[in-house]
C-alpha cells in the first residue's frame, strides 16, 4: 500500500479552552482555524480537530491488555522516531502529564519491539504515541 496523505480526525471534547490549551501548550501542536465550537490543530502534520459536544455521564472505560497493561479503548496517537519519542516523553514529564502507562519499551527483544505512552487529554480523550527502532517492523507479525 503507498502511504497515505496525513489524516483527520475529529474528537469530542466538553471544554475547548482546557482542550485548546492541552493540545496547544503542553503538546505544542500548532493551531490552525478555529470558531466558537471547533479548533484546528497540526497534529504531528495531520489534522486534528477538537469539537466542543457537552460532557456526557461518566462512561465505564474500557481497556485491553498488551505486554501486561492495560491499554485504553478507544485511543489515537502518532508513530513517532525514536529520538523524538524520548525527547517528546521527556517534555511530556516536565509538563507533569499524569500518563496512565508510562513511556517504555514494550515486545522488548521480539519482532513490533517499541516504545509506547498513553495518557488522556482533559476531556478524556486517550493518546498513544510510540516508536519503533526498526520502522520496518510497524505492521510486521
Amino acid at each position: 500500500m503507498k502511504p497515505i496523505q496525513p489524516f483527520h480526525l475529529a474528537i469530542p471534547v466538553h471544554n475547548l479552552i482546557e482542550c485548546r490549551a492541552f493540545y496547544r501548550d503542553i503538546l505544542g501542536c500548532e493551531e490552525g482555524r478555529s470558531s466558537d465550537h471547533w479548533v484546528d490543530f497540526n497534529f504531528f502534520g495531520h489534522q486534528l480537530v477538537i469539537h466542543y459536544k457537552p460532557k456526557e455521564e461518566t462512561k465505564n472505560l474500557h481497556t485491553n491488555a498488551v505486554d501486561g497493561k492495560d491499554v485504553p479503548v478507544p485511543h489515537f496517537g502518532v508513530v513517532l522516531p525514536w529520538e523524538t519519542f524520548h525527547n517528546f516523553a521527556e517534555h511530556l514529564k516536565s509538563k507533569t502529564i499524569e500518563f496512565v502507562i508510562e513511556p517504555y519499551v514494550r515486545f522488548e527483544g521480539l519482532v513490533g519491539e517499541q516504545a509506547t505512552m498513553f495518557f488522556y487529554d482533559p476531556s478524556g480523550n486517550a493518546l498513544e504515541f510510540k516508536a519503533f527502532k526498526d520502522m520496518s517492523q510497524l505492521f510486521a507479525k
